[in-house]
């Protein structure tokens, strides 16, 4: 029997923990990844653990 391995994914921009948890089955193309931390979206695709940026968000708007 084979043991799962999980992983927490990390934000690309803080590189803190995000909410979720991927396995070496896990395959997610265009999810965006939101940060509890930095509070940023960044969009992802995940495959067999590997987690790939596709668009990290611009720079953030100034409040008036």
């Amino acid at each position: 029997m084979e043991v799962e391995h999980m992983e927490w994914v990390y934000c690309p921009i803080c590189n803190n923990k995000t909410r979720l948890k991927i396995r070496n089955d896990t395959k997610i193309e265009n999810f965006p990844l939101y940060c509890p931390k930095c509070r940023q979206e960044s969009l992802i695709n995940v495959n067999s653990l590997k987690v790939i940026v596709i668009k990290e968000p611009d720079t953030k708007m100034q409040s008036r």
